[in-house]
């Protein structure tokens, strides 16, 4: 059973955004974690150098789910992006189960973003003399390397830093559409300068010793060879995201059939274009094994030997990760509002400020909730997390596309995947949504079996976070949105 975008008559969101506005605000959400947070993790703990060709798969799966993201955003053009998707092709249940994925994937971004923004606001600060104390920036879980492999330990710390980072980028966002939108594309243009700066000057500095060897041998389990490159491609699959938050905000698009695939399709190409030659410039420059740090940039920027350029590109990685967390905030909020206008969330989400037209009081509440997990949580937890859900999420997204090309030919806008497809039994399967199927459960596959052999090590904080989390979701639905969303639907 389907549900109504929203109630007859209700206040929406204004149409404000064109195609430009949308590149940015793709580039602005895809151009952060990846590069200036995720690719040291990547290459020192699974790929090493080796990391280039995972972001290369991860590439290749998020393009076709962005293609897949393209038609059904110019066939649905509405607030709410995957979530909107599912409810209009398989109905209630499953678009609850997608939105509240949505909600951890936003959510947890948020933290793991800010985690990293924690560590190159630290640098910086170092840079010009003052030491940040650990306590106040450093998560209460972290991650350690011993003998018998990862483990994870309590600090007794707390990243107040990163919680600020959260509860500011919130706040900015909550000020409006029109006022966060100018503030990202000022914050974009800084840090696309900036990489493409670190990228040029980078290559005349990197030492080719430390791209040998480029595929280093497995070492057990995911650890480097190609168990290891699959498993960093998982973790990276993560780091394209932003393009997803383009869709988000189909609602308050002008012209949303042409503006946002172009927004999609545009702002993956140039981030994965920046993120491939990052790679290659970053282990070029710091032995990989050294690069497990939330600031790997400002870590690489350092053996340049240059102090002033240094504290540039530090500012700069603050730009983007700060951009980032701007447009995961408009996202978060953006899918909270379809949720609530549906009955599956608390009105309070949905409720729009009388000046400004922003979800405010939704935007404040999402960044309180996504500053208690930065400051308590730890960049290798957050990412598997995210990484999980989204995978799932994208799953759904093209098993969206395979069902409305079946059941809904009404509905189909301008903009069609390429390739074809086939039609069995009624039922019409692509070539790009069934591909977009096999490779998200593919980017799963590493992060499952390796957070089930965290938990035979005893490891078990994932596990409970997850289970937790997804027993909270069965609950709020069976007892709470449920019946205000069939209600509403009466």
């Amino acid at each position: 059973m389907t549900i109504p975008s929203q109630p007859d008559g209700a206040p929406g969101l204004q149409l404000r955004l064109g195609w430009h506005s949308l590149l940015v605000l793709g580039v602005a959400n895809i151009l952060g974690a990846g590069v200036y947070v995720l690719i040291g993790t990547a290459a020192s703990l699974y790929a090493g150098p080796a990391v280039t060709i995972s972001f290369l798969i991860a590439g290749m799966a998020c393009l076709l789910v962005g293609l897949c993201y393209a038609e059904l955003a110019s066939s649905v053009p509405e607030s709410g992006s995957a979530y909107s998707y599912c409810k209009h092709t398989l109905g209630i249940g499953p678009a609850w189960a997608l939105g509240w994925l949505l909600f951890l994937e936003f959510s947890v971004a948020a933290s793991l973003l800010a985690v990293g923004f924690a560590g190159y606001f630290g640098s910086l600060m170092a840079d010009l003399g003052v030491v940040l104390p650990k306590a106040i920036s450093t998560p209460a879980v972290q991650l350690l390397l011993g003998e018998q492999g990862k483990s994870l330990v309590f600090t007794g710390n707390a990243n107040l830093v990163a919680a600020a980072a959260v509860l500011a980028a919130g706040a900015i966002v909550a000020l409006g559409t029109t006022r966060s939108s100018l503030a990202n594309t000022i914050l974009v243009l800084v840090k696309v300068l900036v990489l493409v700066s670190f990228i040029v000057v980078g290559a005349t500095a990197v030492d080719p010793g430390n791209w040998s060897p480029f595929l280093p041998p497995n070492e057990g389990g995911f650890t480097y060879g190609w168990e290891g490159v699959a498993r960093a491609a998982s973790l990276l699959f993560f780091a394209f995201l932003g393009f997803e938050t383009v869709s988000t905000a189909a609602a308050e698009t002008r012209n949303p059939q042409r503006d946002v695939p172009i927004g999609i399709l545009g702002s993956l190409a140039i981030c994965a274009t920046l993120y491939v030659l990052a790679a290659i410039v970053l282990t070029g420059l710091v032995p990989f094994r050294e690069l497990d740090v939330p600031d790997p940039i400002a870590v690489a920027v350092d053996r340049i030997g240059w102090p002033q350029f240094a504290v540039v590109i530090k500012i700069g990685a603050l730009a983007g990760l700060a951009s980032v967390l701007l447009a995961n905030a408009f996202g978060h909020s953006r899918v909270c509002y379809a949720m609530s206008r549906d009955g599956l969330l608390p009105d309070v989400f949905s409720r729009l400020h009388p000046t400004r037209n922003s979800v405010w009081i939704a935007n404040l509440l999402l960044a309180a909730l996504a500053a208690i997990n930065a400051a308590l949580l730890p960049i290798s937890v957050m990412a598997d997390l995210v990484t999980f859900g989204v995978a799932l999420m994208f799953a759904m997204v093209a098993i969206s596309l395979i069902r409305i090309r079946s059941s809904q030919p009404e509905r189909l806008g301008r903009f069609r995947v390429p390739l074809g497809g086939v039609r069995i039994g009624g039922l019409w399967f692509g070539v790009v949504p069934v591909l977009a199927i096999l490779m998200s459960f593919a980017m799963t596959l590493p992060v499952a079996l390796d957070i089930v052999r965290q938990a035979r090590n005893g490891d078990l904080l994932p596990v409970v976070l997850l289970t937790v989390y997804a027993v909270i979701g069965g609950l709020l639905y069976r007892f709470y949105g449920r019946a205000r969303a069939l209600q509403r639907n009466a």
